[in-house]
């Protein structure tokens, strides 16, 4: 069977679409640059904010993410993959201009935390306000009697912050401190493993900074689409 060549619709933001193309390489079990994975990239930051247009404050980015998923696949990309959690809310549609199917993050997400930690029964969401209002993550964990646990609205605050900040280069000492308390406190009402449920999380927050399990979803996208390609 042959390899399948990855498109990757980026640029939500251009930082967690370079760490997903690292991840990808780094999952990739390679001799030499030829035994890699054939990837395209369309990083195009003018997709209009996500969030945003979910909270009613913004332009519908669908019509950009509709075109730049067609891109994709007119330069030759067999699936599709999308650092952007918040994005997913519009998944069904974007899903619907295309031929080439599209790989679920968050559905990826949710089925590695199930499969690799069967006892986990409450995990602590790390993402935007447009993720937290969609419930696009509840939805998935559902399906696996998993309970996802919100930070308070003070702390959802912070890390919209904290999750702009990245996107404008920005990360500070004191930004990394504001998320490891945010942590802290979803840890203390109970959560066995915390979701970096937005692709600017994991350049923030490592695994050795908690005491739980931290779950990368863009390090799970990377390995699903490894898997798909090979």
């Amino acid at each position: 069977m042959s390899e399948k060549i990855i498109g990757i619709l980026g640029g939500m933001g251009p930082e967690a679409t370079v760490d997903l193309f690292h991840k990808i390489i780094k999952a990739t079990s390679v001799g030499n640059d030829q035994e890699h994975l054939r990837i395209i990239i369309d990083n195009n930051p003018k997709i209009p904010d996500r969030t945003a247009a979910i909270l009613g404050k913004g332009e519908d980015p669908l019509p950009a993410l509709q075109n730049t998923a067609k891109n994709l696949e007119k330069a030759g990309a067999d699936f599709i993959i999308i650092p952007c959690n918040t994005a997913h809310y519009f998944l069904p549609s974007i899903e619907k201009s295309v031929r080439i199917p599209i790989i679920n993050m968050i559905e990826e997400t949710a089925k590695e935390v199930k499969h690799e930690n069967t006892n986990v029964k409450k995990v602590g969401l790390l993402a935007s306000m447009g993720t937290y209002k969609t419930g696009i993550y509840n939805q998935q964990f559902k399906k696996y009697n998993i309970e996802t646990i919100y930070p308070d609205d003070k702390d959802k605050d912070e890390v919209l912050k904290a999750i702009y900040a990245v996107k404008a280069g920005k990360i500070s000492k004191n930004i990394k401190e504001n998320i490891l308390k945010i942590t802290e406190r979803l840890i203390d009402k109970g959560v066995e493993a915390i979701i970096a449920g937005c692709t600017e999380i994991p350049l923030i927050l490592k695994k050795e900074d908690i005491t739980v399990l931290l779950v990368d979803s863009t390090k799970i996208l990377a390995e699903s689409a490894v898997k798909k390609a090979s």
